[in-house]
Protein backbone atom coordinates (compact mmCIF):
# COMPACT_ATOMS: atom_id res chain seq x y z
CA UNK A 1 0.00 0.00 0.00
CA UNK A 2 1.71 3.17 -1.15
CA UNK A 3 0.87 6.23 0.91
CA UNK A 4 2.21 9.66 1.75
CA UNK A 5 2.37 8.91 5.48
CA UNK A 6 5.49 9.77 7.51
CA UNK A 7 7.34 7.29 9.72
CA UNK A 8 6.32 8.10 13.30
CA UNK A 9 7.89 8.23 16.73
CA UNK A 10 6.01 8.85 19.99
CA UNK A 11 7.38 12.43 19.99
CA UNK A 12 6.07 13.03 16.47
CA UNK A 13 2.65 11.65 17.47
CA UNK A 14 2.50 14.06 20.43
CA UNK A 15 3.33 16.99 18.13
CA UNK A 16 0.72 15.98 15.53
CA UNK A 17 -2.03 15.55 18.13
CA UNK A 18 -1.16 18.88 19.80
CA UNK A 19 -1.63 20.68 16.48
CA UNK A 20 -5.31 19.70 16.45
CA UNK A 21 -5.99 22.30 19.12
CA UNK A 22 -5.52 25.87 18.03
CA UNK A 23 -6.62 27.15 21.43
CA UNK A 24 -5.61 26.18 24.93
CA UNK A 25 -7.36 23.31 26.67
CA UNK A 26 -10.40 25.09 28.08
CA UNK A 27 -12.15 24.14 31.30
CA UNK A 28 -15.68 24.83 32.54
CA UNK A 29 -14.62 28.13 34.09
CA UNK A 30 -13.80 29.33 30.56
CA UNK A 31 -17.34 28.82 29.21
CA UNK A 32 -18.80 31.95 27.59
CA UNK A 33 -21.68 33.55 29.49
CA UNK A 34 -25.29 32.87 28.39
CA UNK A 35 -25.78 36.57 27.59
CA UNK A 36 -23.30 36.27 24.70
CA UNK A 37 -26.12 34.60 22.75
CA UNK A 38 -28.24 37.08 20.82
CA UNK A 39 -31.79 37.18 22.26
CA UNK A 40 -30.89 35.09 25.34
CA UNK A 41 -31.83 37.86 27.80
CA UNK A 42 -35.04 38.59 25.88
CA UNK A 43 -36.01 34.91 25.88
CA UNK A 44 -35.26 34.51 29.60
CA UNK A 45 -37.38 37.54 30.54
CA UNK A 46 -40.33 36.17 28.54
CA UNK A 47 -40.06 32.69 30.08
CA UNK A 48 -39.78 34.14 33.61
CA UNK A 49 -42.91 36.20 32.90
CA UNK A 50 -44.73 33.07 31.67
CA UNK A 51 -43.71 31.15 34.80
CA UNK A 52 -44.84 33.92 37.14
CA UNK A 53 -48.17 34.33 35.32
CA UNK A 54 -48.71 30.54 35.18
CA UNK A 55 -49.02 30.63 31.40
CA UNK A 56 -49.07 27.42 29.35
CA UNK A 57 -45.58 26.64 28.01
CA UNK A 58 -45.09 23.99 25.32
CA UNK A 59 -41.69 22.62 24.28
CA UNK A 60 -41.05 21.23 20.78
CA UNK A 61 -38.05 18.88 20.46
CA UNK A 62 -36.56 16.63 17.79
CA UNK A 63 -36.28 12.88 17.35
CA UNK A 64 -32.49 12.43 17.18
CA UNK A 65 -30.21 12.09 20.23
CA UNK A 66 -29.49 15.82 20.38
CA UNK A 67 -33.20 16.65 20.23
CA UNK A 68 -34.09 13.98 22.78
CA UNK A 69 -31.45 15.21 25.24
CA UNK A 70 -32.33 18.87 24.65
CA UNK A 71 -35.94 18.01 25.46
CA UNK A 72 -34.92 15.98 28.52
CA UNK A 73 -32.66 18.72 29.93
CA UNK A 74 -35.49 21.26 29.65
CA UNK A 75 -38.04 18.85 31.13
CA UNK A 76 -35.78 17.85 34.03
CA UNK A 77 -34.95 21.49 34.80
CA UNK A 78 -38.62 22.55 34.78
CA UNK A 79 -39.43 19.54 36.99
CA UNK A 80 -36.65 20.62 39.37
CA UNK A 81 -38.15 24.11 39.71
CA UNK A 82 -41.72 22.70 39.92
CA UNK A 83 -43.01 24.44 36.81
CA UNK A 84 -45.37 22.56 34.42
CA UNK A 85 -43.95 22.08 30.92
CA UNK A 86 -45.85 20.33 28.14
CA UNK A 87 -43.54 18.78 25.57
CA UNK A 88 -43.83 17.26 22.12
CA UNK A 89 -41.26 15.42 20.06
CA UNK A 90 -42.59 15.15 16.49
CA UNK A 91 -42.94 11.64 15.14
CA UNK A 92 -40.62 11.11 12.16
CA UNK A 93 -43.30 9.28 10.18
CA UNK A 94 -46.48 11.19 11.08
CA UNK A 95 -45.27 14.72 11.78
CA UNK A 96 -41.99 15.15 9.94
CA UNK A 97 -39.14 17.22 11.34
CA UNK A 98 -39.32 19.88 14.05
CA UNK A 99 -41.88 22.65 14.46
CA UNK A 100 -44.14 22.23 11.43
CA UNK A 101 -47.66 23.22 10.50
CA UNK A 102 -48.77 19.63 11.26
CA UNK A 103 -48.15 20.35 14.97
CA UNK A 104 -50.25 23.53 15.14
CA UNK A 105 -53.46 21.76 16.30
CA UNK A 106 -51.50 20.26 19.22
CA UNK A 107 -50.11 23.58 20.45
CA UNK A 108 -53.31 25.61 20.23
CA UNK A 109 -54.07 27.09 23.63
CA UNK A 110 -50.38 27.58 24.47
CA UNK A 111 -49.16 31.02 25.49
CA UNK A 112 -45.50 30.32 24.83
CA UNK A 113 -43.81 27.75 22.58
CA UNK A 114 -40.08 26.98 22.89
CA UNK A 115 -38.20 24.87 20.36
CA UNK A 116 -34.99 22.97 21.07
CA UNK A 117 -32.67 21.66 18.33
CA UNK A 118 -35.11 22.78 15.62
CA UNK A 119 -37.21 25.69 14.41
CA UNK A 120 -34.76 27.85 12.46
CA UNK A 121 -36.42 26.82 9.16
CA UNK A 122 -40.01 26.84 10.47
CA UNK A 123 -41.19 29.95 8.60
CA UNK A 124 -44.79 28.82 7.98
CA UNK A 125 -45.29 27.33 11.45
CA UNK A 126 -43.93 30.55 13.01
CA UNK A 127 -46.53 32.55 11.04
CA UNK A 128 -49.31 30.32 12.34
CA UNK A 129 -48.05 30.70 15.92
CA UNK A 130 -48.17 34.47 15.51
CA UNK A 131 -51.70 34.31 14.07
CA UNK A 132 -52.78 32.30 17.11
CA UNK A 133 -51.24 34.83 19.51
CA UNK A 134 -48.56 32.36 20.64
CA UNK A 135 -45.13 33.78 21.48
CA UNK A 136 -42.43 31.63 19.89
CA UNK A 137 -38.87 31.22 21.20
CA UNK A 138 -36.62 29.30 18.84
CA UNK A 139 -33.43 27.66 20.13
CA UNK A 140 -31.52 25.91 17.37
CA UNK A 141 -27.93 25.40 16.25
CA UNK A 142 -28.45 24.71 12.55
CA UNK A 143 -27.59 27.06 9.66
CA UNK A 144 -29.90 30.07 9.49
CA UNK A 145 -31.70 30.22 6.11
CA UNK A 146 -31.92 33.39 4.01
CA UNK A 147 -35.47 33.88 5.24
CA UNK A 148 -35.57 33.23 8.99
CA UNK A 149 -38.85 32.62 10.83
CA UNK A 150 -40.48 35.51 12.67
CA UNK A 151 -40.27 34.74 16.39
CA UNK A 152 -40.34 36.50 19.74
CA UNK A 153 -36.70 35.45 20.24
CA UNK A 154 -34.19 33.32 18.35
CA UNK A 155 -31.21 31.81 20.16
CA UNK A 156 -28.86 30.45 17.53
CA UNK A 157 -25.11 30.96 17.53
CA UNK A 158 -25.01 31.07 13.73
CA UNK A 159 -27.33 34.03 13.30
CA UNK A 160 -25.94 37.47 12.43
CA UNK A 161 -25.07 39.75 15.36
CA UNK A 162 -24.69 36.81 17.78
CA UNK A 163 -21.54 37.26 19.88
CA UNK A 164 -21.28 33.67 21.14
CA UNK A 165 -17.71 32.77 20.15
CA UNK A 166 -18.14 29.14 19.02
CA UNK A 167 -20.12 28.26 15.89
CA UNK A 168 -20.11 24.47 16.16
CA UNK A 169 -22.21 23.56 19.18
CA UNK A 170 -25.28 21.34 19.44
CA UNK A 171 -28.89 21.95 20.43
CA UNK A 172 -28.52 20.44 23.90
CA UNK A 173 -25.76 22.92 24.73
CA UNK A 174 -28.07 25.81 23.86
CA UNK A 175 -30.88 24.24 25.91
CA UNK A 176 -28.44 23.91 28.83
CA UNK A 177 -27.39 27.55 28.45
CA UNK A 178 -31.04 28.65 28.44
CA UNK A 179 -31.76 26.68 31.62
CA UNK A 180 -28.58 28.06 33.21
CA UNK A 181 -29.74 31.62 32.46
CA UNK A 182 -33.24 30.85 33.78
CA UNK A 183 -31.75 29.33 36.92
CA UNK A 184 -29.93 32.58 37.64
CA UNK A 185 -32.90 34.82 36.74
CA UNK A 186 -35.25 32.81 38.98
CA UNK A 187 -32.63 32.32 41.71
CA UNK A 188 -33.66 28.65 41.89
CA UNK A 189 -30.16 27.34 42.73
CA UNK A 190 -30.39 24.14 40.65
CA UNK A 191 -26.92 22.59 40.17
CA UNK A 192 -26.63 22.98 36.40
CA UNK A 193 -23.30 21.14 36.26
CA UNK A 194 -25.14 17.86 36.85
CA UNK A 195 -26.89 18.16 33.48
CA UNK A 196 -23.55 18.13 31.67
CA UNK A 197 -23.50 14.32 31.80
CA UNK A 198 -26.50 14.41 29.47
CA UNK A 199 -25.24 17.33 27.36
CA UNK A 200 -21.91 15.55 26.77
CA UNK A 201 -23.81 12.63 25.23
CA UNK A 202 -25.54 14.98 22.78
CA UNK A 203 -22.26 16.68 21.80
CA UNK A 204 -20.74 13.30 20.96
CA UNK A 205 -23.85 11.88 19.26
CA UNK A 206 -24.39 15.00 17.13
CA UNK A 207 -20.77 14.75 15.94
CA UNK A 208 -19.70 18.15 17.18
CA UNK A 209 -15.93 18.85 16.96
CA UNK A 210 -14.36 17.86 20.28
CA UNK A 211 -12.42 21.09 20.63
CA UNK A 212 -12.84 24.38 22.57
CA UNK A 213 -15.88 24.34 24.91
CA UNK A 214 -17.15 21.08 23.42
CA UNK A 215 -14.04 19.33 24.70
CA UNK A 216 -14.37 20.95 28.14
CA UNK A 217 -18.06 20.03 28.44
CA UNK A 218 -17.52 16.43 27.27
CA UNK A 219 -14.56 15.93 29.62
CA UNK A 220 -16.63 17.20 32.55
CA UNK A 221 -19.68 15.25 31.38
CA UNK A 222 -17.89 11.92 31.09
CA UNK A 223 -16.39 12.39 34.55
CA UNK A 224 -19.94 12.94 35.85
CA UNK A 225 -21.28 9.95 33.87
CA UNK A 226 -18.80 7.67 35.59
CA UNK A 227 -20.00 8.65 39.05
CA UNK A 228 -23.62 9.35 38.12
CA UNK A 229 -26.54 8.32 40.30
CA UNK A 230 -29.02 9.19 37.54
CA UNK A 231 -31.18 6.04 37.03
CA UNK A 232 -30.81 5.97 33.24
CA UNK A 233 -27.01 6.12 33.45
CA UNK A 234 -26.88 3.52 36.22
CA UNK A 235 -29.08 1.21 34.13
CA UNK A 236 -26.87 1.61 31.06
CA UNK A 237 -23.63 1.04 32.97
CA UNK A 238 -25.20 -2.04 34.55
CA UNK A 239 -26.51 -3.41 31.23
CA UNK A 240 -23.25 -2.75 29.34
CA UNK A 241 -21.06 -4.00 32.22
CA UNK A 242 -19.03 -0.81 31.93
CA UNK A 243 -18.10 1.02 35.09
CA UNK A 244 -15.98 3.56 33.22
CA UNK A 245 -17.50 5.07 30.08
CA UNK A 246 -15.44 6.84 27.40
CA UNK A 247 -16.60 8.88 24.40
CA UNK A 248 -16.59 5.80 22.13
CA UNK A 249 -19.06 4.07 24.48
CA UNK A 250 -21.49 6.94 23.92
CA UNK A 251 -20.91 7.22 20.16
CA UNK A 252 -21.16 3.50 19.38
CA UNK A 253 -23.13 2.19 22.38
CA UNK A 254 -25.65 4.47 24.03
CA UNK A 255 -26.31 6.93 21.18
CA UNK A 256 -27.56 4.28 18.70
CA UNK A 257 -29.83 2.88 21.43
CA UNK A 258 -31.34 6.32 22.06
CA UNK A 259 -31.63 7.01 18.32
CA UNK A 260 -33.47 3.76 17.64
CA UNK A 261 -36.64 5.05 19.30
CA UNK A 262 -37.11 7.89 16.82
CA UNK A 263 -35.91 5.79 13.88
CA UNK A 264 -38.37 2.93 14.36
CA UNK A 265 -41.17 4.13 16.68
CA UNK A 266 -41.30 7.35 18.69
CA UNK A 267 -38.53 9.36 20.35
CA UNK A 268 -40.68 9.96 23.44
CA UNK A 269 -39.55 6.47 24.50
CA UNK A 270 -35.97 7.77 24.73
CA UNK A 271 -37.07 10.82 26.75
CA UNK A 272 -38.92 8.50 29.14
CA UNK A 273 -35.69 6.52 29.61
CA UNK A 274 -33.49 9.57 30.24
CA UNK A 275 -36.01 11.05 32.67
CA UNK A 276 -36.64 7.76 34.50
CA UNK A 277 -37.36 8.55 38.18
CA UNK A 278 -35.91 5.26 39.48
CA UNK A 279 -33.70 2.34 38.44
CA UNK A 280 -36.66 -0.02 37.89
CA UNK A 281 -38.29 2.28 35.33
CA UNK A 282 -34.89 2.95 33.73
CA UNK A 283 -34.20 -0.78 33.29
CA UNK A 284 -37.63 -1.32 31.75
CA UNK A 285 -37.27 1.60 29.32
CA UNK A 286 -33.73 0.52 28.43
CA UNK A 287 -34.96 -2.98 27.64
CA UNK A 288 -37.49 -1.51 25.21
CA UNK A 289 -34.85 0.68 23.54
CA UNK A 290 -32.34 -2.16 23.24
CA UNK A 291 -34.99 -4.34 21.55
CA UNK A 292 -35.69 -1.51 19.09
CA UNK A 293 -31.98 -1.09 18.45
CA UNK A 294 -31.59 -4.80 17.73
CA UNK A 295 -34.48 -4.54 15.25
CA UNK A 296 -32.77 -1.49 13.74
CA UNK A 297 -29.52 -3.45 13.28
CA UNK A 298 -31.33 -6.31 11.50
CA UNK A 299 -33.21 -3.88 9.24
CA UNK A 300 -30.06 -1.91 8.53
CA UNK A 301 -28.06 -5.01 7.58
CA UNK A 302 -30.87 -6.36 5.41
CA UNK A 303 -31.29 -3.07 3.54
CA UNK A 304 -27.52 -2.61 3.21
CA UNK A 305 -27.24 -6.06 1.62
CA UNK A 306 -30.10 -5.34 -0.79
CA UNK A 307 -28.75 -1.86 -1.61
CA UNK A 308 -25.25 -3.23 -2.20
CA UNK A 309 -26.60 -5.51 -4.95
CA UNK A 310 -28.11 -2.46 -6.69
CA UNK A 311 -24.89 -0.43 -6.72
CA UNK A 312 -23.44 0.35 -10.12
CA UNK A 313 -19.72 0.03 -9.46
CA UNK A 314 -18.94 2.41 -12.34
CA UNK A 315 -21.07 5.25 -10.97
CA UNK A 316 -19.43 8.25 -9.28
CA UNK A 317 -22.46 8.82 -7.04
CA UNK A 318 -24.50 5.90 -5.72
CA UNK A 319 -28.29 6.34 -5.99
CA UNK A 320 -30.34 3.30 -4.94
CA UNK A 321 -34.06 2.99 -4.25
CA UNK A 322 -36.75 0.50 -3.21
CA UNK A 323 -40.39 0.54 -2.26
CA UNK A 324 -39.69 -1.80 0.69
CA UNK A 325 -36.94 -0.08 2.69
CA UNK A 326 -37.62 1.43 6.13
CA UNK A 327 -37.46 5.22 6.12
CA UNK A 328 -35.90 5.34 9.59
CA UNK A 329 -32.62 3.67 8.61
CA UNK A 330 -31.89 4.85 5.06
CA UNK A 331 -29.48 7.51 6.35
CA UNK A 332 -27.38 4.91 8.17
CA UNK A 333 -27.40 2.68 5.09
CA UNK A 334 -26.24 5.61 2.93
CA UNK A 335 -23.32 6.16 5.31
CA UNK A 336 -22.38 2.47 5.15
CA UNK A 337 -22.50 2.41 1.35
CA UNK A 338 -20.42 5.60 1.14
CA UNK A 339 -17.72 4.03 3.33
CA UNK A 340 -17.84 0.66 1.57
CA UNK A 341 -17.63 2.00 -1.99
CA UNK A 342 -15.70 5.20 -1.13
CA UNK A 343 -18.06 7.56 -2.95
CA UNK A 344 -21.19 9.58 -2.05
CA UNK A 345 -24.37 7.54 -1.63
CA UNK A 346 -28.09 8.37 -1.67
CA UNK A 347 -30.61 5.80 -0.43
CA UNK A 348 -34.32 6.30 -1.16
CA UNK A 349 -37.48 4.52 -0.11
CA UNK A 350 -40.93 4.84 -1.65
CA UNK A 351 -43.54 6.94 0.11
CA UNK A 352 -46.75 6.96 -1.97
CA UNK A 353 -45.93 8.75 -5.26
CA UNK A 354 -42.52 9.89 -4.03
CA UNK A 355 -39.11 8.55 -3.22
CA UNK A 356 -37.83 9.97 0.05
CA UNK A 357 -34.45 9.43 1.65
CA UNK A 358 -30.98 10.53 2.69
CA UNK A 359 -27.52 10.95 1.26
CA UNK A 360 -24.05 10.87 2.80
CA UNK A 361 -20.90 12.33 1.30
CA UNK A 362 -17.41 10.89 1.01
CA UNK A 363 -13.89 12.24 0.52
CA UNK A 364 -14.84 15.91 0.79
CA UNK A 365 -17.52 15.89 -1.93
CA UNK A 366 -19.93 18.81 -1.40
CA UNK A 367 -23.05 16.65 -1.60
CA UNK A 368 -25.41 19.54 -0.88
CA UNK A 369 -24.03 21.62 -3.76
CA UNK A 370 -24.09 18.59 -6.06
CA UNK A 371 -27.72 17.67 -5.33
CA UNK A 372 -28.69 21.36 -5.41
CA UNK A 373 -27.88 21.38 -9.15
CA UNK A 374 -30.94 19.15 -9.57
CA UNK A 375 -33.29 21.08 -7.29
CA UNK A 376 -35.77 21.35 -10.17
CA UNK A 377 -36.30 17.58 -10.02
CA UNK A 378 -36.81 17.52 -6.26
CA UNK A 379 -39.70 18.02 -3.88
CA UNK A 380 -38.20 18.61 -0.45
CA UNK A 381 -34.46 19.12 -0.08
CA UNK A 382 -32.14 20.19 2.71
CA UNK A 383 -28.90 19.43 4.52
CA UNK A 384 -25.25 20.40 4.28
CA UNK A 385 -22.08 19.38 2.44
CA UNK A 386 -21.77 16.02 4.22
CA UNK A 387 -25.42 14.90 4.46
CA UNK A 388 -28.69 15.63 2.67
CA UNK A 389 -32.35 14.72 2.89
CA UNK A 390 -34.59 14.83 -0.16
CA UNK A 391 -37.71 13.66 -1.94
CA UNK A 392 -38.57 13.34 -5.63
CA UNK A 393 -41.34 11.92 -7.79
CA UNK A 394 -40.82 8.26 -8.69
CA UNK A 395 -40.65 8.83 -12.45
CA UNK A 396 -37.81 11.35 -12.02
CA UNK A 397 -35.41 8.90 -10.36
CA UNK A 398 -33.45 7.90 -13.50
CA UNK A 399 -33.05 11.51 -14.63
CA UNK A 400 -31.83 12.42 -11.15
CA UNK A 401 -29.31 9.56 -11.03
CA UNK A 402 -27.95 10.35 -14.50
CA UNK A 403 -27.67 14.08 -13.84
CA UNK A 404 -25.84 13.63 -10.53
CA UNK A 405 -23.24 11.38 -12.11
CA UNK A 406 -22.78 13.87 -14.94
CA UNK A 407 -22.18 16.73 -12.47
CA UNK A 408 -20.10 14.72 -9.97
CA UNK A 409 -16.66 15.75 -11.28
CA UNK A 410 -17.39 19.39 -10.47
CA UNK A 411 -18.23 18.79 -6.81
CA UNK A 412 -16.35 15.61 -5.88
CA UNK A 413 -12.60 15.08 -5.60
CA UNK A 414 -11.10 12.77 -8.22
CA UNK A 415 -8.09 12.01 -6.04
CA UNK A 416 -7.62 8.55 -4.54
CA UNK A 417 -9.07 8.52 -1.03
CA UNK A 418 -6.54 8.61 1.78
CA UNK A 419 -7.95 8.17 5.29
CA UNK A 420 -7.22 11.52 7.01
CA UNK A 421 -7.29 9.89 10.46
CA UNK A 422 -4.13 7.87 9.74
CA UNK A 423 -1.33 9.84 11.41
CA UNK A 424 1.46 7.91 9.73
CA UNK A 425 3.46 4.70 9.63
CA UNK A 426 4.23 3.31 13.06
CA UNK A 427 7.02 0.76 13.64
CA UNK A 428 6.06 -1.86 16.23
CA UNK A 429 9.05 -0.88 18.38
CA UNK A 430 7.28 2.42 19.15
CA UNK A 431 4.12 0.71 20.50
CA UNK A 432 4.02 0.36 24.30
CA UNK A 433 2.04 1.39 27.39
CA UNK A 434 3.75 4.79 27.46
CA UNK A 435 2.50 5.56 23.94
CA UNK A 436 -1.06 4.63 24.92
CA UNK A 437 -0.89 6.80 28.05
CA UNK A 438 0.40 9.74 26.01
CA UNK A 439 -2.39 9.37 23.44
CA UNK A 440 -4.96 9.24 26.27
CA UNK A 441 -3.99 12.82 27.23
CA UNK A 442 -5.83 13.98 24.11
CA UNK A 443 -9.17 12.31 24.95
CA UNK A 444 -12.07 12.58 24.46
CA UNK A 445 -11.81 11.46 20.85
CA UNK A 446 -14.45 12.06 18.23
CA UNK A 447 -15.29 14.58 15.51
CA UNK A 448 -12.50 17.13 15.05
CA UNK A 449 -10.26 15.04 17.30
CA UNK A 450 -10.45 11.49 15.91
CA UNK A 451 -8.79 8.62 17.69
CA UNK A 452 -5.40 8.34 15.97
CA UNK A 453 -4.99 5.51 13.49
CA UNK A 454 -1.69 4.08 12.40
CA UNK A 455 -0.37 2.16 9.41
CA UNK A 456 2.27 -0.54 9.63
CA UNK A 457 3.52 -2.20 6.42
CA UNK A 458 4.91 -5.66 5.84
CA UNK A 459 3.54 -7.14 9.07
CA UNK A 460 3.91 -10.93 9.33
CA UNK A 461 1.04 -13.02 10.67
CA UNK A 462 2.44 -15.44 13.25
CA UNK A 463 -0.98 -16.77 14.32
CA UNK A 464 -4.63 -16.12 13.45
CA UNK A 465 -7.86 -17.63 14.78
CA UNK A 466 -11.57 -16.86 14.69
CA UNK A 467 -13.51 -15.84 17.78
CA UNK A 468 -17.07 -14.87 18.70
CA UNK A 469 -20.32 -16.85 18.51
CA UNK A 470 -20.57 -16.49 14.74
CA UNK A 471 -16.84 -16.74 14.09
CA UNK A 472 -16.86 -13.30 12.48
CA UNK A 473 -14.01 -11.79 14.56
CA UNK A 474 -10.29 -12.54 14.25
CA UNK A 475 -7.48 -12.64 16.81
CA UNK A 476 -3.95 -12.18 15.46
CA UNK A 477 -0.37 -12.43 16.62
CA UNK A 478 1.73 -10.07 14.47
CA UNK A 479 5.46 -9.59 14.01
CA UNK A 480 7.20 -6.54 12.60
CA UNK A 481 10.98 -6.12 12.56
CA UNK A 482 11.34 -8.65 15.37
CA UNK A 483 8.69 -7.05 17.63
CA UNK A 484 5.49 -9.00 18.42
CA UNK A 485 2.01 -7.55 19.21
CA UNK A 486 -1.47 -9.04 19.43
CA UNK A 487 -4.37 -7.65 17.44
CA UNK A 488 -8.10 -8.16 16.84
CA UNK A 489 -10.34 -7.41 13.88
CA UNK A 490 -14.12 -7.39 14.29
CA UNK A 491 -16.88 -8.21 11.81
CA UNK A 492 -14.90 -9.96 9.11
CA UNK A 493 -14.98 -13.37 7.44
CA UNK A 494 -11.69 -12.78 5.62
CA UNK A 495 -9.17 -15.64 5.76
CA UNK A 496 -5.43 -15.28 6.23
CA UNK A 497 -2.46 -17.65 6.40
CA UNK A 498 0.33 -17.90 8.96
CA UNK A 499 3.44 -16.38 7.42
CA UNK A 500 1.45 -14.01 5.19
CA UNK A 501 2.71 -10.40 4.95
CA UNK A 502 0.07 -7.68 5.17
CA UNK A 503 -0.27 -3.94 5.76
CA UNK A 504 -2.59 -3.01 8.65
CA UNK A 505 -4.49 0.13 9.67
CA UNK A 506 -5.30 0.16 13.38
CA UNK A 507 -5.70 1.98 16.68
CA UNK A 508 -3.95 0.97 19.90
CA UNK A 509 -5.46 0.21 23.29
CA UNK A 510 -4.90 -1.78 26.48
CA UNK A 511 -6.65 -5.15 26.76
CA UNK A 512 -7.55 -6.18 30.33
CA UNK A 513 -8.15 -9.93 30.61
CA UNK A 514 -8.03 -12.18 33.68
CA UNK A 515 -6.04 -9.69 35.69
CA UNK A 516 -3.46 -9.08 32.97
CA UNK A 517 -3.05 -5.93 30.88
CA UNK A 518 -1.53 -6.14 27.41
CA UNK A 519 -1.09 -3.80 24.45
CA UNK A 520 -3.58 -4.63 21.69
CA UNK A 521 -3.95 -3.45 18.10
CA UNK A 522 -7.56 -2.82 17.04
CA UNK A 523 -7.31 -3.62 13.33
CA UNK A 524 -9.65 -1.59 11.11
CA UNK A 525 -8.36 -2.57 7.73
CA UNK A 526 -6.06 -5.21 6.25
CA UNK A 527 -4.33 -4.70 2.91
CA UNK A 528 -3.03 -7.98 1.51
CA UNK A 529 0.24 -7.61 -0.32
CA UNK A 530 0.06 -10.88 -2.22
CA UNK A 531 -3.58 -10.47 -3.32
CA UNK A 532 -4.28 -14.11 -2.44
CA UNK A 533 -7.32 -13.56 -0.24
CA UNK A 534 -9.29 -10.70 -1.74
Amino acid sequence: MSSPHPILTSEAIFTLLSKRFDDTFLSLKDLPLPATFKDMDRAVKRIVQAIKNQEKIVLIGDYDVDGVISTSVMKLFFDAISVPLAWIIPNRFKDGYGLSTTLIPRIQGADLVITVDNGISAVEAAKECKNLGINLIITDHHIVPEIAPEAYAIINQKQPACTFPHAEICGAQIAWYLCTALNKALDTKVDMKNYLELVSMAIIADIMPLQHINRAMVQAGIKLLNQSQRPCIQAYREQSSKQQLVSEDIAFGLAPILNSAGRLEDASLAVAFICSPNIYDARSHLETLIALNESRKVLEQQITDEATHQVDKESKVIVVASSAWHEGVVGIVAARLARKFERPAIVLTQNEAFYKGSGRSFNGCDLFALVDTQRGLLGKFGGHSAAVGLSLEIEKLEAFRTALNKEANTFCSQEIYVDPDILGELPFEQINFSLIEMIAQFEPFGEGNPKPKFLTKEVEILAVQTMGKEGNHLRFTFQHHGMIHNGVQFKTYAQYEVGQKIDIVYTVNVNHFRGESTVQLMVERVIENDNKHK
